[in-house]
């Protein structure tokens, strides 16, 4: 049956705030720096709902006035990340040398298909499917967009499924995007399928962490092939799984300048309704490749220290497209829409409350082909650089 779209730009009107300007990623870096001593310990959270507040220095909650007051509230969002995932490392012992491997390649007939490995970190190599369109091979000065295209749950082909392996539908966006002249890096996800690296002789306190560290280093790979053009940024999509993992990566790095997040998250409150059976030791967002601390919070859900109404808004003004099909039986669509409610507000304070828009398709827990069609056009509109309509196959 064909698909019904609902579309909704989510913003309020534009706050009276003076001279606006986008952060880059050196910007918005400068201004965390500049608060960071005035970040709290971690006091009773923030409401959820209500972001343009701050604590000052005395534990007062004062309203956010302009952009400059943002990086306040968004310190704190981060605090409460990294309360439940664990720190991200700073220790340049972690940033080893990449040593990428090409394990095979396979001609894909627009594009060719490498399965590699790359080292994240001693210890631990993660694989990654990268897609490079013929059109860029060969070509001296011939540069495309980049897109990090994060897999769903799949316990058998892991991150295969993007690329269009397996026997999933409405998942290969990866290889949809390297024949659309993207090139596609599709780390898999750690604890999934092949890839099991150890998580806690890592010394990682969550697998979600670790997944967005991989994800970090595939940016670095990336950043190193001559034909990636990165002037307008990465592009990071994923669907379920992968859209969570999209959203959290690119709340910790400013070089994913878009993100796609189709079926990928609802407010913990809302999540499977609340149900407390979701919320013990392994099972829903506690098991051991998510957030296993999250369990601790089980019975109070309201005090879990960052929920994605603060994500998405930490990600303002970066372009944002989230999907959320009436159906889903996983994550609701009405709690979506309050999530872009209140990140809403985020982008009105910068002025660009038409960077962060839902999609409503009427159907379950899929992307299908109309939807990615439309997430595409989105993607080559932020990266390209002339924009224009996307060249089908």
């Amino acid at each position: 049956m064909k698909s019904v779209f609902v579309i909704r730009v989510v913003g309020l009107t534009c706050l009276a705030v003076g001279a606006l300007r986008l952060w880059n990623g050196q910007q918005q870096s400068l201004a965390d720096a500049l608060v960071e001593a005035q970040a709290p310990e971690m006091a009773p959270r923030l409401p959820r709902d209500q972001l343009l507040v701050f604590r000052n220095p005395e534990g007062d909650l004062r309203p956010i006035q302009g952009t400059a007051e943002w990086p306040r509230r968004r310190r704190e969002i981060l605090a409460g990340m990294r309360q439940i995932m664990g720190e991200l490392p700073t220790d340049e012992a972690k940033r080893v040398p990449l040593d990428v491997e090409v394990v095979r390649e396979d001609d894909c007939g627009s594009y060719l298909r490498q399965l590699i490995t790359y080292a994240s970190e001693p210890g631990s190599r993660v694989p990654a499917y990268l897609c490079l369109p013929k059109t860029v091979l060969g070509t001296k000065g011939r540069r495309v967009p980049a897109v990090l295209c994060l897999h769903g749950t799949d316990d058998v082909v892991g991150h295969g499924t993007v690329v269009g392996l397996g026997s999933r539908p409405n998942r290969q966006y990866a290889a949809e995007l390297a024949e659309r002249g993207f090139i596609t890096l599709a780390p898999s996800y750690p604890r999934l399928a092949k890839y099991q690296p150890d998580l806690a002789g890592l010394g990682w306190q969550s697998g979600t962490l670790k997944a967005v560290w991989d994800n970090q280093r595939g940016l670095d790979y990336l950043s190193t092939l001559p034909e990636v053009d990165a002037t307008r940024g990465f592009g990071a999509i994923g669907h379920s799984l992968g859209g969570h993992n999209s959203v959290y990566t690119a709340v910790f790095d400013q070089r994913i300048t878009m993100v796609v997040s189709s079926c990928g998250l609802d407010s913990f409150l809302d999540y499977y309704g609340g149900d407390p059976k979701r919320w013990q030791p392994g099972q829903g967002w506690t098991q051991t490749l998510y957030m296993p601390r999250l369990a601790e919070y089980h019975n109070r859900l309201d005090q879990i220290p960052f929920d994605f109404q603060e994500l998405i808004g930490a990600l303002a003004p970066r372009r944002v497209l989230l999907i959320a099909p009436t159906r889903d039986h996983n994550f609701q669509a009405t709690s979506v829409d309050r999530i872009a409610r209140a990140a809403g507000e985020v982008y009105a304070l910068f002025g660009h409350p038409e960077r962060l828009t839902v999609l409503h398709p009427d159907c379950e827990h899929d992307f299908p082909n109309e939807v990615r069609e439309q997430a595409y056009q989105v993607l080559a509109e932020v990266l390209r650089p002339e924009p224009g309509p996307v060249a089908k196959p």
